[in-house]
């Protein structure tokens, strides 16, 4: 079943003004319940766009939003609990930490949401502990915390709302290397562990191959493709014409391929590169041209 879906989605900004621009137009896409999805698409695409309506930041110009099953602006009352259910991390959202604690940073979703001293408490310490935040942590004021610290803080807030979907934008953006992949991990290892559907809006095409079961792709206001990881980077040429690339390891094996070596086009991991890369070599010394 579909825990995401849009029908005719579009959305003007300053609808009937002289500078009114469509940032989407006519979206229609099903997600599947428990899917790592990462979306992909050159600026100005409507990616931040499309993801705003999922939890009803923004309201469509026309078309519809279906979370679970239910349309989310059938009712204006229902929204409040929408943004409970699918929980946004935007850009830096270590700029949006303001308690005197991360303890309390953490508790301030949670607390919005009628739950009792002791489920809050709960949630805090499981949203701490899957961040990777250590209970001396919470205790210190978020400045006190490093950079990749406080964007793992700022996360662990979302997390404390245990949303049924979770959408995070370049949520590495501005890391090192190392912040960067602790980053991924613990995301990837939260999904593996609670089985909720993530969209990852990412600039990175090797952290898409590598993290995502499915991509998304916008292309000029739209969805130009929606399918599996290998499949979408199979279609090399047409990611490229739109502006975008593919990963290294995949632009690797099709100049491989073109080369005249018998190697896949469609490798879109290092891990499945060294694979074939071996298989290659082992045909090599058992004789094979």
């Amino acid at each position: 079943m579909a825990i995401i879906k849009t029908t005719d989605l579009t959305y003007i900004y300053n609808a009937g003004l002289p500078t009114q621009t469509t940032a989407i137009k006519d979206i229609n896409i099903e997600i599947e319940e428990g899917a790592f999805v990462g979306v992909i698409g050159h600026t100005g695409s409507g990616k931040s766009t499309l993801i705003q309506h999922l939890n009803g930041l923004l309201r469509p110009t026309s078309g519809k939003v279906y979370i679970d099953g239910r349309d989310i602006w059938a009712h204006k009352e229902q929204i409040r609990q929408v943004r409970f259910d699918v929980g946004l991390v935007f850009q830096y959202p270590e700029y949006q930490l303001f308690e005197e604690t991360v303890y309390k940073d953490i508790a301030f979703g949670p607390g919005n949401m009628d739950l009792s001293d002791s489920e809050i408490d709960s949630r805090v310490k499981q949203a701490a502990e899957a961040v990777e935040l250590s209970p001396a942590d919470l205790q210190k004021s978020p400045f006190e915390l490093s950079g990749g610290q406080k964007r793992r803080a700022a996360i662990a807030g979302v997390l404390a709302m245990e949303p049924k979907i979770l959408i995070l934008d370049e949520p590495t953006a501005g890391l090192d290397p190392r912040g960067r992949d602790t980053i991924l991990k613990l995301i990837t290892r939260y999904h593996q562990e609670k089985k909720n559907t993530i969209l990852l809006v990412s600039h990175s095409m090797e952290d898409v191959a590598k993290f995502a079961s499915k991509v998304l792709v916008m292309s000029d206001t739209g969805v130009l493709m929606y399918d599996t990881v290998q499949a979408v980077f199979s279609h090399a040429q047409q990611i490229r014409q739109i502006g975008l690339s593919i990963p290294q390891i995949t632009q690797i094996f099709i100049q491989l391929a073109d080369r005249g070596y018998p190697v896949p086009r469609n490798v879109y991991s290092v891990e499945q590169g060294m694979r074939e890369i071996q298989k290659l070599l082992q045909g090599r010394e058992g004789g094979k041209p």
